[in-house]
């Protein structure tokens, strides 16, 4: 069964970090592009960003770009999400995505396995 978990969410003041954990079973991460996306409170779910499965070439939203880092462990068969220098506007529900485009992309369309999402508050 194709399972993906995210952990790593939680309450963090403003300027501070948290480290977001996307593990796969059932199915092995490095041969999908994995996203990371966004809902916030009221608002409609949004890319956040996108690791390829081809070379690990990554992208990010204007809006988290150079904060943010994606990154993959394939012995541990998981996908990383560093966030730095957060703002209550990167409150929401984080959830990442595993899709097999032959370009990776930010649509949620081309992502078929999606996790149940991880809690990110940052609040002071």
């Amino acid at each position: 069964q194709f399972q993906l978990v995210e952990s790593g969410g939680g309450l963090v003041q403003p300027g501070g970090s948290l480290r977001l954990s996307c593990l796969a079973s059932g199915f092995t991460l490095e041969y999908y592009n994995i996203g990371w996306f966004r809902q916030a409170p009221g608002k409609g779910r949004e890319g956040v960003s996108f690791i390829s499965k081809s070379n690990s070439s990554t992208s990010y939203a204007d809006s988290v770009k150079g904060r943010f880092t994606i990154s993959r462990d394939n012995a541990k068969n998981a996908v990383f999400l560093q966030m730095n220098s957060l703002t209550p506007e990167d409150t929401g529900v984080y959830y990442c995505a595993a899709g097999r485009a032959t370009i990776a992309t930010m649509k949620q369309v081309e992502y078929t396995y999606w996790g149940q999402g991880t809690q990110v508050t940052v609040s002071s």
